[in-house]
């Protein structure tokens, strides 16, 4: 059977830092994909530039009046894209029959629909939404089973262990002869910042990471390394490994992104620059290998490789998500949820950085962690109480400290 010469990509979050490295690798490969749909929230003037140079079929913005702009400059510049506006196009766009592959690469909760979406159509899923498996994992991993959909990890940490599992990996652990799953941080802005130093810590040096370049959510979460406690739950979800079995190794230099441990002792491990080129890369072409421009690893530049065991008291995030994790049910939900409320405050400046965990903790000891997750409306509803009962309690907490300094 000839390979198809072409293969339509659907792009959910285009002008996010994840969707636009995606599309820096599809402008070298224009023979081998084209792109059937971008969309996004808001950004019209770079996703007017993206259908510039990409030609989709569909643009989608959620946003109503940025799309009418869009659609306003498109047709001014001669464009045959077409413009949907609002949520459900972007569950439109992610089933399309012409999009074979889609990337989803939309932020938090707000991308669930929308992967759900791919899923159900069969596509090969690029997974960077990691809160589709955070808030909802048995039930995505059961709608991939009975779709037949195939999901590739995008995040470079589970891409790498994906790499480096055997080909046949089904997710039974002891008969594939793994004992274990190193998954590895590279600590953040914060790792050797003395703890007592943190309670001043403004949004911009949350967001300065030393490795990575990334939104200024996903990079709070690497600060807290919330990051990495939802990639221990997304780890778990993906390739069915227990949590005691998933272990968190530091390792600032980012250049081992992961690692897998089997039974006689080898440890098989991935490695590159930190650039999430490489793991899309990897990804569009599976089961084959791209010829991309990725720089290559150079060896003799790289000084040392340097580990270290993470610091759950300075980081009690980490600890947070493994409980999630162990109580099961709605825990993973409510944790992320709840940490996408207090992000949000911290970055509007609203909260202290130590303040975060601290919130995390209470909102999960207020909801009883045993509530079912067995459809998307039971996640969509969680959800929806989490996030208000965070932001009252935000409120009520700023209300309370106000009072005792006056």
């Amino acid at each position: 059977m000839e390979e198809k010469v072409s293969r339509g990509v659907t792009i959910l979050g285009s002008t996010g830092s994840v969707g636009m490295s995606t599309l820096q690798v599809l402008a070298e490969q224009r023979e081998k994909f084209h792109i059937v749909a971008l969309t996004a929230f808001s950004q019209a003037e770079k996703m007017f530039e993206q259908c510039l140079l990409f030609t989709p079929q569909y643009a989608v913005l959620v946003d109503t009046s940025s799309a009418q702009w869009l659609t306003k400059k498109l047709h001014e510049a001669g464009s045959t894209t077409k413009v949907l506006a609002g949520r459900k196009n972007l569950e439109y766009t992610a089933s399309l029959p012409d999009a074979e592959i889609v990337m989803a690469a939309i932020v938090g909760v707000a991308g669930l629909c929308a992967t759900l979406a791919a899923i159900t159509a069969g596509k090969t899923v690029l997974l960077a939404n990691k809160e589709s498996l955070v808030v909802g994992g048995t039930f995505f991993m059961d709608a991939v089973k009975k779709y037949g959909a195939t999901l590739l990890p995008i995040d470079s940490e589970h891409n790498a262990i994906f790499q480096c599992l055997p080909e046949t990996y089904a997710g039974d652990k002891t008969k594939s002869g793994i004992r274990r799953i190193l998954l590895t941080a590279s600590g953040g802005p914060f790792r050797t910042t003395p703890a007592l130093d943190m309670r001043n810590v403004t949004p911009d040096q949350a967001c300065a990471h030393p490795q990575w370049k990334m939104g200024r959510k996903i990079s709070v979460d690497c600060a807290t390394m919330m990051n990495k406690g939802l990639e221990v739950i997304e780890a778990h979800f993906l390739f069915h490994i227990a949590p005691k079995h998933i272990q968190i190794v530091v390792h600032p230099q980012s250049i081992i992104h992961s690692l897998v441990e089997y039974t006689d002792g080898s440890v098989i491990a991935q490695l590159s620059n930190p650039d999430m080129k490489t793991p899309i890369a990897h990804a569009l072409g599976y089961p084959k290998r791209l010829n991309t421009s990725i720089p290559s690893l150079d060896f003799f530049k790289i000084s040392q490789l340097t580990f270290e065991e993470p610091d759950f008291i300075k980081f009690p995030c980490l600890r947070l998500a493994y409980k999630a994790l162990e109580e099961g049910a709605g825990a993973p939900a409510i944790l992320n949820a709840a940490n996408e409320i207090a992000v949000e405050a911290f970055l509007k400046e609203r909260i202290r950085f130590v303040d975060i965990p601290r919130i995390l903790a209470s909102v999960l000891e207020h909801f009883p962690r045993t509530l079912p997750i067995r459809t998307l409306t039971d996640i969509i509803r969680l959800d929806k109480a989490v996030r208000k009962f965070t932001q009252t309690y935000i409120i009520n907490e700023l209300q309370s400290v106000e009072q005792k300094v006056s």
